[in-house]
């Protein structure tokens, strides 16, 4: 299986292998090293197969098991929406690091307040919930199907009373919402120039909804920084996730639109990912 995996040219061959064993055999990895005489029954050898037929067919890892990792939490994972991925941990991170009294100077004693646009699987919702546990998030999306795999999940990490979940376009459904203390978003951004670059356990598979970003990336970005200022509290914070190679205008978009002190955060593969401003 690990050479197939090689040969196929998947990311991390070995732990791809182990993952989906221990999925067939419901234990853990740690367990495949303890028990490596264990006989696989039929069944199981018919199941491994066929996971192992379709990841060769570069289906994502997280899709064929069901699940994925974010934050250090256990996120149910499908087609509904994009796989969680860590360079959007950088989000969540430094809201935690900034913003635990409310806004990018956390000026505030109240419960925050945070919008989560563009939410998808739900992970940031889910993450800040399970880590400031009086802070009330409204968490939206355009597709329906994305908001109810987020519920699931905000329910599955019992966080659920913490998050309200609507369905509607960018901003939108925030309309008389606010205001809030922050917005964070990961809007699709991946340029049309960088599609073809796309790898294709990305490409084949993952809603292209939540991918692609128009012609320069910033279709769904840009009317977020231009609008999300008028939803925020005095000192309220932006975080957006971008294309690497969209940072020098992100931040210049954020400059045009008034926003104070706009920089870029990178992630933890030190590349250009999050827009981080204040209102």
């Amino acid at each position: 299986m690990n050479d197939a995996f090689t040969a196929r040219g998947l990311d991390s061959p070995r732990l791809c292998a182990e993952i989906l064993l221990s999925h067939v055999l419901g234990c853990d990895r740690l367990r495949l090293y303890m028990e490596t005489d264990r006989p696989a029954s039929p069944d199981e050898r018919e199941r491994l197969r066929d996971l192992v037929r379709r990841a060769l067919e570069h289906e994502p890892i997280q899709y064929l098991t069901g699940e994925a990792w974010f934050f250090g939490l256990r996120l149910r994972a499908d087609r509904r929406a994009i796989i969680p991925r860590p360079s959007t941990e950088t989000i969540v991170e430094h809201l935690l690091q900034h913003g635990r009294a409310g806004g990018e100077h956390g000026e505030r004693n109240s419960p925050v307040r945070i919008a989560d646009v563009c939410t998808g699987s739900g992970c940031i919702a889910v993450a800040l919930a399970k880590n400031l546990p009086g802070a009330r998030i409204i968490a939206t999306d355009i597709s329906a199907d994305a908001l109810a795999l987020a519920r699931e999940n905000a329910e599955s990490l019992g966080v659920a009373g913490q998050v309200e979940f609507v369905e509607g376009d960018l901003l939108a459904p925030l309309s008389g919402r606010g205001p809030f203390d922050w917005i964070v978003s990961n809007p699709p951004y991946i340029p049309d120039h960088e599609w073809d670059a796309v790898e294709p356990n990305v490409k084949d598979h993952e809603p292209h909804l939540a991918l692609r970003g128009g012609s320069d990336g910033l279709d769904l970005v840009r009317p977020i920084i231009e609008n999300a200022r008028g939803l925020l509290a005095p000192g309220g914070g932006l975080l957006i996730e971008i294309a690497a190679c969209t940072a020098g205008d992100a931040l210049g978009l954020a400059t045009r639109a008034g926003w104070s002190e706009p920089r870029i955060l990178k992630d933890h593969e030190g590349l250009d990912r999050v827009l981080v401003a204040s209102a």
